[in-house]
């Protein structure tokens, strides 16, 4: 099976992402043929090798219709009609006239939904995309106070990042959906301008979306913003692990370059791509690291131990729970277990030597084995409500209610939680 390492030591973006799989062997002809699937008009995409920081690549754009093309210096074009003039230099056409010239600057989650679930994509495709469009929404419907569906997006929601998104997910399918392994994240600092204003960088979208999948984020010296709310949903939706390489033997080495010249490092994306030596295929989880802390307490009392679990959680702990145990000289006791990000071990450790009775707090790591999550809306009698679901191999395998979704339709239809959850029940296959 084919493994992809995102070598993300610059960063990343969505047209950095796609620049990178075409370096590394994806026809830009067909992904321009899946893209035009999508029926969707005003643009054309410009493809062409380039360097940076002397640095050979590829330079992947979305041009918006009536804007102007920088094409650069000593480039040919080919503009994807057959007319080939022998250089190094693409362009393919998304032109739809049926559609009209809609530049699409804002778009609700469940337009963009739509859009894609009615094209003629592949159904992994379609899939990943509105998977990775809906890790976006429900970032910024935490910002603002909405459900996920009634999100409207600002610069996700326009052309260029619609086909970054759905176009990632088309190169991956293109290169036989390897398993994807990523470096750790690590992110500028300064002041980004985005919808909101002017914004810290990592922006607060970018945060949400690291933070929902449990990734964590190092800022570097680089001023400037290096993970985009696109490249961190692409992370989110596409990486199993994070971490340094591990025994990879590259077998090809794709640049995808970014807009930007970098003070500190290159602004590229550089993905490897080898082929796992392994003859039985790991099942399709996501693996991750985490920090286990424990330690045994016999004289603290219910209301503190429910105060500490508490307030771990709103700290940002990934769990905290008790068990009941056997002390010494037979003393009934409790093992207080806190589970967080490796990077976060050592807040945690103090915060539980200074919120409890404890002398020491003992430290593992553990490796986990998760499902690829998505959510689905399903109809009842009383209102939509979202539907968590687990995939393994693209299969469902668990699939439950969202408490906090069917406690605010219970509240809208006045009637009880438990009746909402046995409606939803009873509509799942």
């Amino acid at each position: 099976m084919r493994s992809l390492y995102l070598d993300i030591f610059s960063g990343i973006s969505g047209d950095m992402f796609i620049g990178a799989m075409i370096d590394l062997g994806v026809e830009f002809r067909e992904l321009d043929r899946e893209l035009r699937k999508l029926g969707l008009g005003g643009y054309h995409l410009h493809v062409a090798r380039k360097h940076k920081s002397s640095i050979e690549g590829v330079k992947f754009d979305v041009h918006l219709e009536g804007e102007p093309c920088d094409h650069g210096h000593g480039h040919g074009h080919d503009h994807g009609h057959g007319h080939d003039h022998g250089h190094g230099h693409d362009h393919g056409h998304g032109h739809d006239h049926g559609h009209g010239h809609d530049h699409g600057h804002e778009r609700t989650f469940a337009i963009i939904r739509r859009l894609i679930e009615d094209s003629t994509l592949s159904d992994w495709v379609k899939a990943k995309s509105i998977a990775v469009f809906h890790r976006v929404a429900v970032a910024e419907g935490k910002v603002h106070g909405l459900p996920a569906e009634s999100v409207h997006f600002h610069e996700v929601g326009a052309i260029d990042s619609i086909v970054d998104i759905v176009g990632a997910a088309v190169c991956l399918e293109l290169l036989g959906k390897p398993r994807v392994s990523s470096a750790n994240v690590v992110e500028g600092t300064g002041f980004v301008n985005c919808a909101h204003g002017r914004f810290p960088i990592p922006t607060t979208a970018t945060l949400e979306i690291l933070g929902a999948r449990g990734i964590g984020v190092t800022q570097c010296d680089e001023p400037h913003e290096l993970v985009t709310p696109t490249g961190a949903a692409i992370l989110a939706e596409f990486v199993n692990t994070f971490g340094p390489m591990g025994s990879v033997v590259a077998q090809r080495i794709g640049y995808g370059l970014g807009t930007r010249n970098n003070k500190t490092r290159p602004n590229v994306l550089r993905a490897v791509l080898s082929e796992a030596t392994s003859t039985a295929p790991e099942p399709d989880w996501l693996k991750d690291r985490v920090s286990v802390l424990e330690t045994n307490l016999d004289d603290v009392s219910g209301e503190i131990l429910g105060y500490v679990l508490e307030k771990a959680l709103r700290l940002g702990a990934l769990d905290a729970f008790h068990t009941p145990i056997q002390m010494k000289k037979q003393r009934p006791g409790v093992l207080l277990t806190l589970l967080c990000e490796p990077h976060e071990a050592d807040r945690f450790t103090e915060f539980l030597l200074l919120e409890t009775s404890a002398f020491g707090v003992r430290r593992t790591e553990a490796e986990r084995r998760k499902l690829h999550r998505d959510h689905i809306p399903v109809k009842t009698p009383f209102g939509t409500v979202q539907v968590k679901r687990g995939l393994l191999d693209g299969k469902v395998v668990q699939q439950a209610p969202e408490y906090e979704s069917c406690k605010g339709v219970a509240a809208m239809a006045g009637v009880s939680v438990k009746s909402v959850f046995e409606a939803v029940r009873r509509l799942l296959p």
